[in-house]
């Protein structure tokens, strides 16, 4: 795993090429600490920065950036091809030159010069984001794995085309202005997140999952964008022509299949381990890779003293059922606090799912021991396994005979009760409840249900799952809404039910921009490796081929994953309602974090700035303080971006480097 970056400048030929991609790259030195690189081309005007975390071939035989065996391709490369070893011996048999090391960047080198670039990407098994420079036809190509494991963004600054891992290392280009695009900005406000191919700057973009674009010259405004693999076609193919199997036989091949996937993931010269949280998703990873391990696989997990927030106990069971090396920690909420001014850095643009702070502190706790962690990510986005999945049916059935007016005022009635009132009604009654049927925070989630109830269609109750702020250019000033797959009908796929529909725009909106992007600023900031073997692309398109009726089965979720799961861990370890990895946000903006929250929200501020429409914000923070209504989620989003704009403020604190190893990184 490594952080890459580079330019390709029109000028060519100046004399500090070399220093601006080693700026560049050695901002994002938490992404690859342990040996970095430059390759220029100064009659060309190229240049390719990498940063190195020695996972595959430790050896200075792994060195990037790397040339081709002729001569003809300089790659600099983030991400692992996890079947290397197989195409290795593929290429050695055709006749291809020897190796001089193991490295998988040499045979993806070898792959290319011998299959060339499009087929070559179409074998490679595994996570990757490389910029590949073609020397004899003066081409720069971009290219991105297949679901969006690993981020690339590119852009413009100057006179130059530029690229890199994080925004961190473009805005060292001394040529690049940071303009806020506000049009992206209204995006974060309503989902949390940036979704590619946009970013927070004016003029920068990220690469979407599954394609390749390629320049002929940094003067290319957009250049020739070429799609690998579409997540479209196979949800598509998939849910058209779904396996009519005997059940027992498509839970075989699924449980092959992941085993395969978790196999080529253990393969490493370094220190392997899991994140386990006892749920279903990464019980499963975990029980798969100690059947294939001769010693206990090491696990971690991380537990809080909130009840309602904590599943350390969990983990900890199952972690005793499989026999694997168990490591947790419990995190107090000062702890989890801590890491807040942490966030704008990590994440190098607004990001609001709080889901973060756990994400981070799980991975800090698992660099102490192992440089790799396999991560159950991915299940709940294949499976159907979020509420949503399993609810939004039964709502629209239910609901779709009353009058909309109706539908609306029940709503009205149930929100107008405040969220911690019907949690304590909740905690009256669950003593009375079936054990399948506890929740965390049901008062927020009733709330959320409620707003389902009233919407027009399943489309709309989606929209309104996945928005934090439902008109987002109402708090954004001077902003235009692109659409997005969520909102914009001509870009989702064609698919029968509205859970399916759910599925798709999961797989291509809410995983590689909210979850994937969380996973890999967390565990990179700790200079950790995390692999994702739920979201082998095989994986993937064997999922969409099950039948939904097998993901969702008498109300249950996840149904064929959870089988393949007990038949390694009994279901009385598993078997309990979906928590998610988040925090108390709403109490800790009305107590600890609320200083810190006022100093961000101050009105005088917002409207110096203005990005913000200080009256919305101020609105919607005096009616989370009265306790009338939970909106943390919109006020998270807000704070993000409000913390993101003092951490630009700080653009002059020194970035990392050898001499400030526990600095992450500067924000641009």
């Amino acid at each position: 795993m490594c952080g890459i970056t580079g330019f390709w400048s029109r000028q060519g030929g100046d004399r500090s090429m070399q220093s601006i991609a080693e700026r560049m790259a050695g901002v994002l030195a938490h992404r690859g600490p342990d040996d970095q690189g430059c390759w220029v081309d100064h009659a060309a005007g190229v240049a390719l920065a990498h940063r190195r975390l020695s996972i595959v071939d430790l050896s200075p035989l792994g060195h990037q950036p790397m040339t081709s065996a002729s001569g003809r391709y300089v790659i600099t490369y983030n991400g692992e091809v996890y079947n290397h070893a197989t195409l290795r011996r593929e290429l050695l048999a055709s006749g291809a030159p020897s190796f001089r090391g193991h490295s998988d960047t040499e045979v993806m080198l070898a792959a290319i010069e011998a299959f060339g670039l499009v087929a070559a990407v179409k074998r490679f098994v595994g996570m990757f984001a490389f910029a590949l420079w073609d020397r004899h036809d003066r081409v720069l190509h971009l290219v991105r794995d297949r679901i969006g494991i690993k981020p690339l963004y590119y852009g413009w600054a100057g006179s130059a085309l530029v690229f890199g891992s994080e925004l961190k290392s473009i805005a060292a280009y001394p040529a690049f202005h940071g303009d806020v695009d506000r049009n992206a900005l209204a995006l974060f406000m309503r989902f949390g997140c940036v979704p590619a191919p946009h970013s927070i700057y004016q003029g920068v973009r990220k690469l979407l999952p599954g394609t390749m674009l390629t320049f002929a010259s940094p003067d290319e405004s957009d250049g020739r964008c070429l799609t690998y693999w579409s997540a479209r076609s196979v949800a598509e193919r998939g849910a058209a022509a779904p396996v009519s199997a005997d059940p027992r036989e498509v839970i075989d091949a699924l449980e092959s299949l992941i085993r395969e996937a978790i196999a080529l993931r253990m393969v490493a010269d370094v220190p392997l381990g899991a994140f386990l949280s006892g749920g279903i998703d990464s019980s499963t990873v975990v029980a798969l890779m100690q059947t294939q391990h001769d010693r206990p696989v090491r696990t971690f997990s991380i537990g809080f003293e909130d009840d309602g927030y904590n599943e350390a106990h969990h983990a900890a069971a199952v972690a005793r059922h499989l026999g694997t090396d168990h490591t947790e920690l419990y995190v107090s909420p000062d702890d989890a606090r801590a890491v807040i001014p942490r966030l704008p850095t990590l994440y190098d643009e607004p990001f609001a799912d709080s889901s973060q702070i756990p994400t981070f502190i799980v991975s800090e706790l698992a660099r102490r021991h192992v440089t790799i962690a396999l991560s159950g990510d991915g299940g709940d986005e294949l499976f159907a396994g979020y509420n949503r999945h399993v609810w939004t049916d039964r709502i629209w059935r239910a609901s779709r005979s009353l009058p909309r007016s109706l539908r609306a005022a029940q709503a009205r009635l149930i929100t107008a009760v405040p969220p911690h009132d019907w949690d304590r009604l909740y905690q009256l009654v669950r003593p009375l409840l079936p054990r399948r049927s506890a929740q965390a925070t049901p008062g927020s989630k009733l709330h959320r249900l409620a707003q389902a109830f009233a919407a027009p269609s399943p489309d709309a109750m989606y929209l309104g799952f996945a928005s934090q702020w439902s008109a987002p250019t109402s708090v954004v000033l001077g902003s235009a809404e692109p659409p997005t797959a969520v909102t914009d009908p001509a870009q989702r796929a064609d698919l029968a039910s509205a859970v399916e529909q759910m599925l798709y725009l999961d797989l291509v909106t809410y995983l590689p921009d909210d979850v994937l992007t969380k996973l890999d600023r967390a565990s990179m900031g700790v200079s950790l490796e995390a692999r994702v073997p739920l979201l082998d692309h095989r994986v993937v398109e064997f999922a969409w081929s099950i039948p939904l009726a097998l993901k969702i089965r008498a109300g249950q979720s996840k149904w064929v994953l959870r089988q393949i799961l007990d038949r390694h861990v009994p279901r009385a370890l598993t078997d309990r309602p979906k928590t998610g990895f988040a925090m108390p946000l709403d109490d800790w903006l009305r107590g600890p974090l609320r200083p810190w929250a006022e100093s961000l929200l101050d009105r005088r501020r917002l409207r110096e700035e203005g990005f913000l429409d200080a009256t919305v914000v101020h609105t919607h923070w005096m009616t989370h303080l009265s306790g009338r209504k939970n909106l943390s989620d919109q006020l998270w989003n807000v704070l993000m971006f409000q913390a993101w704009l003092d951490a630009r403020r700080c653009d002059a604190a020194p970035a990392h480097s050898e001499d400030h190893p526990d600095v992450v990184g500067a924000v641009p």
